[in-house]
């Protein structure tokens, strides 16, 4: 492979819609960006690695557009390139994500050598390059084998994810400076267990309660594993949007708490304050949860948030419905989404709505007040598919903004995440929804920066300048 170039961005400057430059964040704030591993790596059976649940999931069909998952963007052979264009973005840090059948093919049992190995050369190039790597263990790729074992309904699945945690600790801590241990669990409960519409394709609907316990147990014995190992400074990455009643009437207001209660309150609650929100909600799930929450509330060193867009909820009924995702819920569950109101939309039909950053992160505080870590923006970004990507632009130059007013208003914010480096498989949507601040050929796999790519690249050495300078 040839020698990646030292600074592959575009040579004009960025340009976009703003007029003023960002205001300054804090000193020893951190910039990145991110990706996953199942969307990314590609060379799905490469040395040694083992089928995953996706894997599979895709093998029956269920990629929308046919995008080739097992090919995904190549990362596994052109992670030096993917690092040379973080570096030369000026990028703080990088989340990717560690494959779990990569590193324990079967998800229980030996190591494979060659996996691990595979993450040691991607942590020693991010530091030779001045690149914080940041993994995450889990972003949705279980193996096959515990999947068809029964996944995350199955208790012992957490221990197995932990004695995986301690592989991987064990060969990377003494480098890592920052770890995390799942990736939204609410999307893995909702749309894998609850709805069918990702991998493992379960459709349980309430009765997918215990794949959100056991992950949360995963999370709480990996801290443990983890703090064993040496490591330090290690989270969690949850989805959190802000919700708001449809306002119709008592009815509207119950389904939207209900709502925020399972997406929101059911995972932050018992990291941050060791109970679930609702007491006959713990009496519908597995095992020993009081003892199961001790573990599960093992101090943390900072909570991410992965931020899209706020949800409208209403009592079930007709209205204005919009989908979880692009994705229609069943008609027997006691809440409807409707259609949040915004003036712009992502490529992916999403609403774009920056000042919901702002409500979440001020709401998070106010709801878990001296119990809230330091936070970091583990997730945010939009599908966008141009080269001259000014919505792009538009979108995360609006979130920063956001995300600014609520560091001034003292939310303890510490690094932000854009959402993603490159295009990637995007899960059911294949090929077909761009994230990426660099465009991926997928005939031929070439990287091409955008704009926005131009534009972070630019505020991200605006803001050090503006600290050098003082």
């Amino acid at each position: 492979m040839p020698t990646p170039p030292e600074q592959p961005a575009p040579e004009q400057p960025a340009t976009g819609p703003q007029a003023s430059p960002l205001p300054v964040f804090p000193p020893g704030f951190r910039w990145g960006t991110a990706a996953s591993a199942f969307q990314t790596e590609g060379a799905a059976r490469t040395a040694g690695k083992g089928p995953s649940g996706w894997d599979d999931f895709a093998a029956r069909g269920r990629i929308k557009d046919g995008a080739d998952a097992a090919r995904g963007t190549g990362f596994h052979d052109r992670y030096r390139e993917d690092v040379a264009l973080l570096a030369g973005l000026g990028a703080d840090a990088f989340r990717f994500s560690v494959s779990w059948p990569r590193v324990v093919p079967g998800g229980t049992g030996p190591v494979n050598p060659a996996g691990l190995a595979f993450y040691d050369r991607l942590v020693d190039e991010l530091l030779a390059r001045g690149v914080a790597p940041a993994p995450t263990l889990y972003h949705w790729d279980t193996p096959l084998e515990l999947d068809r074992a029964g996944g995350w309904l199955a208790r012992d699945t957490a221990f197995r994810f932990a004695d995986y945690t301690a592989a991987v600790a064990d060969r990377l801590a003494d480098r890592v400076p920052m770890w995390i241990t799942i990736n939204e669990p609410a999307e893995v409960t909702l749309l894998g267990y609850a709805l069918g519409e990702h991998a493992p394709g379960h459709r349980l609907l309430f009765d997918a309660l215990p794949a959100a316990h056991h992950q949360l147990l995963a999370h709480g014995l990996a801290v443990g594993a983890l703090r064993a190992a040496g490591a330090r400074e290690i989270g969690i990455a949850c989805s959190h949007s802000p919700v708001r009643t449809a306002g119709g009437g008592p009815a509207d207001d119950a389904a939207a708490g209900l709502y925020d209660t399972l997406t929101n309150r059911m995972f932050a609650d018992p990291v941050l304050t060791g109970r679930y929100p609702d007491d006959d909600l713990a009496a519908l799930l597995p095992g020993p949860v009081a003892d199961d929450l001790a573990v599960i509330s093992t101090p943390v060193d900072w909570y991410g948030v992965n931020y899209y867009h706020p949800m409208t909820v209403a009592a079930p009924g007709a209205g204005d419905a919009d989908g979880f995702g692009g994705i229609e819920l069943p008609e027997d569950i006691p809440f409807a989404l409707r259609r949040t109101p915004s003036a712009d939309r992502t490529d992916f039909g999403w609403p774009v709505v920056p000042d919901g950053l702002h409500e979440l992160l001020t709401g998070l505080r106010a709801r878990y007040g001296d119990r809230l870590p330091p936070l970091w923006i583990t997730e945010n970004g939009c599908s966008c598919a141009p080269l001259d990507d000014q919505a792009r632009i538009a979108f995360l130059d609006a979130h920063l903004r956001a995300l600014h007013r609520a560091v001034a208003d003292g939310v303890d914010v510490r690094g932000y995440f854009t959402w993603s480096l490159t295009d990637n498989i995007e899960w059911v949507e294949g090929a077909s929804q761009r994230f990426g601040l660099v465009h991926v050929d997928y005939a031929t796999l070439e990287r091409t920066p955008r704009a926005s790519y131009a534009w972070y690249r630019d505020t991200i050495a605006a803001q050090r300048a503006h600290h050098r300078t003082g």
